[in-house]
């Protein structure tokens, strides 16, 4: 392959990106759970109600509310989603692993092994996580239709393009592809804010 060809088929690719914006959301703290804790926090038969359905098929905000906390800090009102997981998970920013006072790592959703212990609280009772409190990556999900569009693979890192008065580049962006998702990227507040970046604005794919 000439070069030529190499910076005309890249130019070809961009190009075909550019034509296919990504819708993208700001995830605030938020915890997904069992149903075993989620009985724990708030009683047994209290039943989780639905506050609004999320843009990926099935995902809902709910209107229930836990504080989590570490023995250096602690952070009120934050949201559970639904429905109920295999695993109890909370991904909070950077900024929020500050105020709690600890070392949450930088993992793909689902990933919990050996991420930071936290206690959450509930109105009926207490649950103390081992192991479960990460900051997600950043990440787009996506059908195979859309990736092979887009041209990208389940797991692959991009680029992500964000416009505005302080837009910018964003790297190291992860790629999911699943039939059961559709197209959407997620950041989380501290990157939403360094590019005063608002839910439901766009970005693209570079």
């Amino acid at each position: 392959m000439t070069e030529t060809k190499t910076i005309a088929d890249n130019i070809a690719r961009r190009l075909r990106r550019a034509a296919k914006p990504v819708i993208c959301n700001v995830s605030n703290r938020h915890a997904h759970i069992t149903e075993e804790n989620f009985k724990t926090l708030f009683g047994h038969g209290y039943a989780m109600r639905k506050l609004k359905d999320l843009l990926q098929p099935g995902e809902f905000a709910s209107k229930e509310l836990i504080e989590i906390a570490s023995p250096r800090g602690s952070i009120k009102k934050v949201r559970i989603l639904g429905p109920f997981r295999k695993y109890t998970q909370v991904e909070i920013s950077r900024t929020d692993s500050f105020k709690l006072g600890i070392s949450a790592p930088l993992r793909e959703s689902g990933k919990i092994s050996g991420s930071a212990p936290v206690r959450l609280i509930g109105p009926a009772g207490e649950v103390e996580l081992k192991e479960g409190c990460l900051v997600a990556v950043r990440h787009i999900h996506m059908t195979p239709a859309d990736a092979g569009m887009l041209e990208l693979k389940d797991g692959e890192r991009v680029r992500i393009e964000i416009n505005g008065t302080r837009g910018g580049i964003l790297g190291d962006t992860l790629v999911r592809v699943s039939p059961n998702f559709v197209l959407e990227c997620h950041l989380d507040t501290d990157e939403a804010n360094a590019f005063d970046f608002k839910s439901g604005g766009w970005i693209y794919v570079v």
